[in-house]
């Protein structure tokens, strides 16, 4: 009898595979805008477990297809940040070696979690990998930087400290968290929350000093005794436009073991964290039995 052809495994075809973690901003102080238009910030962020995955098949033409549940979300392929940020590093690296990118949807569009820049920052970890290129490489930097505020943090996809518009990146090491990610299924578009802000350019923005690297805590219970006292300054504006976010809070803070809760980025996603991922996954339970018609998803954060 003949068997069952074994299934060929992307790694067999020579197709690079990246993860595209969800950038989550445990803080993000708007320190004021300006002369230029952009808005000075200050966030430490952290990645999720959850992700979204892209490949890379090396061939002659850059092209992209999207997949998964958020793909319809995700727009047109042809305005996708992937292809921008292939684009960018080829613009920067002349002759650079591409090819097919198949781009799994996981993550809510518009959510706050950095999804589209994480993509962003994937393909171009893809396409440091198949040219040689060293992830620290100028042009590959400069390449993130083009591409969006957030994707120079989410090249390195590690616990940091972002400052300026964005391209200021502080690695430091923070503690481990079990945590749930929270999205009502709607988007929050970045621009209307940053002008319900109304900074006029050289104008600050009044709040809490923001500790630098070496400032936070490295243990648990220290470290989220510092988030408490900090904010994320695009929290009341999200709130204006999404007003459901009031519910996704609380629902978040009445889980056994909660932490802490707040908005990440921009906006819609809410996010708690907890001491483990048994505590997270146990409130993730509860939040999809409640919610059914929410994005829910516990994870780990670091």
């Amino acid at each position: 009898m003949d068997s069952k052809p074994r299934a060929i495994t992307d790694q067999e075809a020579g197709v690079l595979v990246e993860r595209a973690p969800a950038k989550v901003n445990l803080t993000l102080r708007v320190l004021g805008r300006r002369a230029d238009g952009y808005h000075d910030l200050m966030s430490l962020v952290a990645f999720a477990g959850t992700a979204d995955r892209l490949t890379l098949q090396p061939g002659r033409s850059l092209s992209l297809e999207v997949a998964g549940e958020g793909a319809a979300a995700a727009g047109p392929e042809a305005d996708n940040l992937v292809l921008k940020a292939a684009r960018a590093l080829i613009a920067h690296v002349p002759g650079l070696a591409a090819g097919h990118f198949r781009l799994e949807k996981r993550l809510p569009v518009a959510a706050g979690l950095g999804g589209g820049s994480s993509d962003a920052a994937a393909a171009l970890r893809l396409l440091a990998r198949l040219n040689g290129l060293a992830l620290d490489d100028p042009r590959l930097v400069e390449a993130a930087a083009a591409v969006g505020s957030d994707v120079p943090v989410c090249l390195g996809a590690r616990a940091s400290l972002m400052g300026g518009r964005g391209e200021r990146v502080e690695p430091l090491a923070l503690p481990r968290f079990g945590a749930v990610l929270v999205n009502p299924r709607i988007g929050v578009p970045t621009a209307e929350v940053f002008g319900l802000l109304a900074l006029k350019p050289g104008e600050a923005l009044p709040g809490p000093a923001h500790p630098d690297a070496a400032g936070f805590a490295a243990d648990r219970s220290g470290l989220v005794a510092q988030l408490a006292g900090l904010t994320n300054d695009l929290e009341a504006p999200a709130r204006r436009l999404a007003p459901v976010l009031a519910e996704v809070e609380a629902a978040l803070a009445a889980t056994p073991g909660v932490r802490l809760v707040r908005m990440s980025g921009s906006g819609a996603t809410m996010f708690a964290l907890y001491d483990d991922c048994r505590a997270a996954g146990r409130a993730a339970k509860l939040l999809r039995a409640r919610h059914s018609g929410w994005w829910v998803r516990s994870t780990v954060l670091g």
